[in-house]
């Protein structure tokens, strides 16, 4: 779970959010999708930050009001 002050949902916490995604999704599955990206030709930073958005949606995330 992640806890959230909802005051403070600036595009800093936002970017940190998405930047701790990314390196979950790369120490998971940066291989695979090293590899899924070699061979079909993509670039794979792009990659990365597709599955890292998409992991946001994965996250429970608890408001503090």
């Amino acid at each position: 779970m992640i806890y959230l002050n909802y005051s403070t949902l600036n595009e800093e916490t936002q970017n940190q959010l998405l930047e701790n995604s990314k390196k979950e999704i790369e120490e998971r599955f940066g291989d695979d999708i090293r590899r899924y990206a070699d061979e079909n030709h993509i670039d794979f930073d792009t990659m990365l930050e597709e599955e890292a958005q998409r992991n946001l949606y994965s996250y429970d995330f608890v408001f503090v009001i």
